[in-house]
């Protein structure tokens, strides 16, 4: 990690959960991260759980990834104030129960618009950066165990919508990004991370019971490790899913 030392990282959904859990990792190796939230003052939380010295390294800034305008206010800032950005991890993602059969169209968009279009938006904004200034950054996208498959869950309807389509939307565009990235000629390196149920905000009750789950410093640990590679390994996927007692 030594090499990211002063490096700045970008996370989005950084208010709690993975998100935090990332941004907490990331100031304890000595990078600059910028946390994008709806809720910037719970990213200013996670100075509580890191030493002193590390304060002056978080910024926390007000950011609705659903919204392109917002998305672009936010990466204007953290460009004028760094002169660029160098890590960019796309954590936040958006998911609500019901079927998509019956379900509301704009629950649907909203969780496309989050989970993929988003994703689009600040992925842009980070290559664009990163190809201007020839440096050879790094993409995580958080992604999902459902985005590979889709289990069957008890005899009624499965409770997983629209999420699983948008996640499997994520695996296909990690292996895009990393096509284009090097066809456009740079060493920009693109890793999707697909952790399975995560003790987070996002879970609904339901899907507790009885489930031993990751914790969302199991996700960020997967992330050190795939910053932490060499300049000439990449990985592509990472997938991670809690032991079952």
């Amino acid at each position: 990690m030594d090499r990211w030392r002063n490096k700045v990282a970008v996370v989005t959904g950084a208010s709690s959960g993975i998100g935090a859990a990332i941004v907490k990792d990331l100031l304890e190796n000595g990078l600059q991260v910028v946390g994008l939230a709806r809720r910037p003052e719970r990213v200013t939380d996670i100075l509580k759980t890191v030493p002193p010295a590390k304060h002056g390294n978080l910024i926390a800034l007000r950011c609705d990834v659903s919204d392109v305008q917002s998305v672009n206010k936010a990466f204007d800032t953290i460009i004028a104030k760094f002169g660029g950005i160098d890590i960019l991890i796309n954590n936040a993602g958006a998911f609500t129960l019901g079927q998509l059969a019956t379900m509301e169209l704009a629950s649907v968009q909203n969780i496309l618009q989050v989970n993929v279009v988003a994703l689009v938006a600040c992925t842009q904004r980070a290559f664009k950066s990163m190809k201007e200034r020839n440096f050879d950054g790094h993409v995580i996208l958080i992604n999902s165990t459902l985005g590979h498959r889709i289990p069957m869950v008890g005899q009624g309807p499965a409770p997983f919508n629209i999420y699983p389509c948008s996640k499997f939307a994520v695996t296909a565009m990690t292996e895009v990004y990393r096509q284009e990235f090097m066809g456009l000629g740079t060493k920009i390196k693109v890793t999707s991370i697909s952790p399975g149920q995560t003790d987070t905000d996002i879970v609904p009750d339901d899907f507790r019971r009885g489930q031993t789950m990751l914790q969302a410093k199991d996700v960020a640990e997967c992330v050190h490790f795939a910053i932490a590679t060499p300049p000439h390994v990449q990985i592509h996927e990472l997938t991670v899913q809690a032991l079952q007692m």
